[in-house]
């Protein structure tokens, strides 16, 4: 980490310094002009076309001359503002500069003139992320702007304009990270109309239930034109709106009238604020790509404005940033009222809800969540393997590339699904050249922790039962690498073409592979049956299986038609069903639905009972239970949705219990805390209810659950998607979507995506379900919900190589989970830790634990450890934020040191014991610094 930088910028009533132009007046309306560019990392063009112009007749747009531009303008008045956002367009930006550009860009940010915000590698989407991707992302921008400027490049404001509604995880992230303040642009209408009236347009959000206050309390504002500059003074090259022609000979003389008018909508947006301060965004999407008529009008705007002030004008115009306007609400010493909901879900109109996307490309959605498990388990192994895991006998990997890949995957039209298709199959094509460079990485690991170098495969279409090796083999290995820091037991399903195996420490059964997936494969496999068995891998290693074949005769029994079927386990009996909308639901009144017909065959064994339903030719679902699980696996498959009738369809799956509900249910924040919801209820405002449908979806990206005083049933997803409580015990989860009409949102293309072969994308996945008295369901999804996203990561090798591994002496206790272990520099690694219970949902775990670094790993030895902040962008020590008067209580933010301690003490939903540890590696006897 830099020191901090020895030019401080400059937080007063004059932002940036001293001039004529940047002066605050606190006798007068003082309104922040913010000139800034949204850069979307990708939405109508890929990131790459962005950055360089490509298409421009999709859109024209070219990041790097925007950059070029804003530098050259900058430089010529020191009065001039500029804010950037997107950490991973300006990173490559940078890369490409001269030494001498590079020293003006450094000192344009020292001075406060060039002002980050935000800063993570792109700006989140805040519905289909998970908080451990969201983290991941801030941390990669963040540190960048950090090793290239220090202090004066930390951001601290967050600015999430665009995003299409505000999860309150985030802001408990933004918070924990040392952020001042919050803004953002989208807000529901109706929201947005109670908030102007009572002046309400600024809040502190109070972002956690479990976290004491001020810990996770953000001051969010929501900016008055979403992120438009006021009607009429838009400059860029792109608007057509008039510039200032302030030569009293021309015909078209017009400063008095833009002066008025400025002067209009000025005192108009204070009617509707707190203070004599009101922010303005001066740009929009990909502006600024010449910025000469931007900064030649608005200098004359704030001097022709300004000039008024000789006559009595009281108002006041100023360059400014995010940050100094912040810092003048703070000195204004207002009470500010709380918000401890969040804003889901957004609609701009009676009847535009921006809710469907929390479903929309489904199978990006859960190849982002496999890459983020995927990027985690290379992160460790990359400590755990040293750098033998960069360099070995597989040739040389990284982390880096999947880690610049899910940063970009995380954008607000990347895994929200709101892009192109083109756009979206280059996000995917990213994930996928990230996904070859880790396995090289974790191949070398493996191959230094486990002493053998037989290579490896790694089979990526087990969920289509597919993998040469396993199908042709007679004899092979399989590797489980287990990237949580406690014990699991695992099902697998092996695609393979004998009868009988043995399967060493695990009792093994083979039954046949459903029609289903035989269709699903077209020609990419041959496998007839699969291999089932339970697998168990230590915390924070692995265990290695032998399979070995016994026979190819005979086959196993073929599955029984039946009618629906009871399934004996410790879970109470649901009832799902398939159902679909007739119509692009999410902006339609229809909410009637059609259950589609099915068929029943029934597969039992001494390890898994399976139910297979087939609804339809493009519809099916496989339940399963698990000998001694204590959770229903619902394995769901759809696809080619059918649109010859000329109808988009959105495809649900409802789950109806007896469970009194009372029109209540619950969904997860980002994967962390639960949020209750209720049907047609908003807790801010009295709701207008305009879509019964639409307007009851909320995104779950973990879990969702409803309960009464003796049962809560919870559902557990694989990824992120939409999920409602429309009848009383009753949860439904929307699953699939295809469209045939364009929502006129800006994409210009139905959501109709093609899928590999052309026909329409044909989806899999899965969802666990579990039902138990309300008091304990949390010691059941908890764990449940961890294990989906960290998955184990299954590797094969010929031959029966044998090894076991764990990095830990012992597991964690089950209330800390392992979230980030990834190498920082040569000598340390990021180490960080969280309590993932509530403060109030477990008798047992929701109580504060104390964890002893020195004694946490096996093979390596802590010598020493430096607490940071959870951006891992300043030290925890020196992390102080803004005060904020709430009326009852009024905080600082400060935070005690833990350098040089190894041991820490997580209290319930604390996710800030952020470490770098020094280590030094011991194997046996030997030890070594790395």
């Amino acid at each position: 980490l830099k020191p901090p930088s020895q030019l401080i910028r400059f937080r007063s009533g004059a932002c940036g310094g001293q001039t004529p132009y940047n002066s605050t007046k606190p006798s007068m309306l003082n309104v922040h002009l913010v000139p800034h560019t949204h850069d979307d990392v990708g939405w109508l063009k890929t990131v790459d076309q962005y950055y360089y112009g490509g298409r421009n007749y999709i859109q024209h747009a070219g990041v790097q001359y925007i950059l070029d531009s804003v530098v050259s303008e900058l430089q010529k008045d020191p009065a001039r503002r500029f804010i950037y956002v997107e950490t991973a367009f300006f990173h490559r930006w940078w890369s490409e500069q001269s030494a001498k550009t590079r020293n003006i860009v450094t000192q344009l940010v020292q001075e406060g003139r060039l002002e980050f915000v935000n800063g993570g590698w792109c700006m989140s989407d805040e519905a289909s992320t998970h908080y451990s991707a969201v983290i991941d992302q801030m941390t990669l921008g963040l540190r960048f702007l950090n090793d290239t400027f220090g202090e004066c490049g930390r951001p601290r404001v967050a600015w999430h304009i665009d995003p299409f509604g505000h999860a309150r995880e985030h802001a408990s992230i933004f918070a924990q990270m040392g952020y001042d303040g919050f803004f953002f642009g989208r807000l529901d209408y109706q929201d947005k109309g109670r908030r102007m009236k009572m002046k309400e347009m600024e809040m502190v959000w109070r972002a956690s239930e479990s976290l004491k206050p001020p810990t996770a309390d953000l001051f969010t504002g929501v900016l008055p034109n979403g992120y438009n500059p006021p009607a009429g003074f838009c400059w860029d090259q792109s608007c057509s709106d008039d510039p200032v022609q302030d030569d009293p000979e021309l015909e078209d003389y017009n400063v008095d009238d833009l002066v008025n008018k400025f002067i209009s909508i000025s005192k108009a947006q204070a009617d509707v604020y707190k203070t004599n301060h009101i922010i303005m965004t001066m740009g929009s999407d990909f502006q600024y790509e010449n910025a000469i008529p931007w900064y030649k009008n608005m200098d004359k705007l704030i001097h022709y404005v300004n000039a008024r002030q000789k006559n009595g004008s009281a108002v006041n115009v100023l360059y400014s940033t995010p940050s100094c306007y912040l810092q003048e609400l703070n000195l204004a010493k207002q009470i500010w009222p709380i918000k401890t909901d969040d804003f889901f879900p957004y609609a701009d109109d009676a009847h535009d809800f921006w809710t469907g996307y929390f479903t929309s490309r489904p199978a990006l959605k859960r190849y982002e969540r496999l890459s983020n498990s995927l990027l985690q388990t290379c992160n460790q192994l990359e400590v755990l393997g040293g750098s033998q895991s960069r360099d070995g006998p597989f040739g040389k990997g990284d982390s880096e590339t999947m880690r610049r890949a899910m940063a970009v995957a995380q954008h607000h039209d990347a895994v929200s699904g709101t892009e192109k298709q083109h756009v979206a199959n280059d996000y995917a094509k990213r994930l996928g050249i990230g996904w070859d460079h880790c396995q090289v990485l974790v191949s070398n690991s493996l191959a230094a922790l486990s002493g053998s170098n037989v290579p490896r495969v790694f089979c990526e279409n087990l969920n289509i039962s597919v993998c040469p090796l396993t199908e042709g083999s007679k004899r092979f290995s399989m590797n489980v690498y287990n990237p949580l820091a406690r014990p699991i037991s695992w099902s697998v399903h092996l695609p393979v073409n004998g009868s009988s195996y043995s399967v060493q420490d695990s009792n093994g059964m083979v039954i046949p592979v459903s029609k289903a997936t035989q269709n699903l494969r077209r020609g990419r496999g041959y496998a007839k049956n699969e291999l089932v068995f339970q697998v168990q891998a230590p915390p924070l290693g692995f265990s290695t299986y032998s399979i070995i074949l016994l026979g190819r005769a005979g086959a196993p029994d073929e599955p029984k038609r039946a009618a629906p079927v009871s399934m004996q386990n410790k879970v109470r009996p649901t009832t799902p069903a398939l159902y679909h909308y007739l119509a692009y639901v999410m902006c339609n009144c229809n909410c009637n639905c059609a259950c589609v017909h099915m068929c029943v065959c029934v597969c039992q064994n001494s390890v898994v009972q399976e139910v297979r339903q087939q609804f339809s030719p493009w519809v099916s679902q496989v339940v399963r239970l698990y000998e001694g699980s204590r959770e229903l696996e619902l394995e769901w498959t759809i696809g080619p949705v059918p649109v010859d009738d000329g109808l988009g369809k959105e495809v649900i799956t409802r789950l109806d219990s007896s469970i009194s509900s009372a029109e209540y249910f619950y969904t997860d924040s980002n994967g962390r805390e639960v949020l209750q919801r209720r049907k047609d209820y908003r807790p801010t405002w009295d709701l207008k209810q305009t879509e019964p449908v639409a307007g009851n979806y909320y995104p779950m990206n973990s879990r969702a659950f409803i309960k009464d005083k003796g049962s809560q049933l919870t559902v557990v997803t694989d990824r992120s998607q939409g999920v409602s409580s429309l009848n009383n015990g009753s949860l439904e989860i929307m699953l699939h979507r295809r469209l045939l009409y364009d929502d006129y949102r800006g994409v210009g293309e139905p959501l109709s995506e093609p899928g590999e072969f052309g026909d329409g994308l044909v989806v899999r996945g899965r969802l666990l379900l579990t039902l138990t008295p309300p008091e304990t369901a949390a010691d059941a999804h908890r764990p449940l919900a961890q294990g989906m996203v960290l998955q184990p990561l299954l590797s094969f090798q010929d031959g029966t190589p044998s090894a076991i591994f764990s990095a830990l002496q012992a597991s964690l206790p089950p209330a800390v989970h392992l979230l980030t272990l990834s190498q920082w520099d040569k000598d340390s690694v990021l180490l960080r830790l969280e309590h993932q219970y509530e403060s109030s949902e477990s008798k047992t775990y929701s109580k504060p634990v104390t964890v002893n670094l020195q004694k946490m790993f096996s093979t390596l030895k802590v010598v020493g450890a430096s607490e940071m902040s959870l951006g891992a962008n300043q030290w925890k020590a020196n992390m102080t934020r803004l005060q904020w008067n709430t009326g009852n209580d009024a905080h600082i933010y400060t935070c005690s040191s833990h350098t040089s301690s190894t041991s820490s003490v997580a209290s319930p939903q604390l996710i800030s014991l952020h470490y770098i540890v020094h280590l030094i590696r011991n194997r046996g006897t030997a030890m070594f610094s790395f």
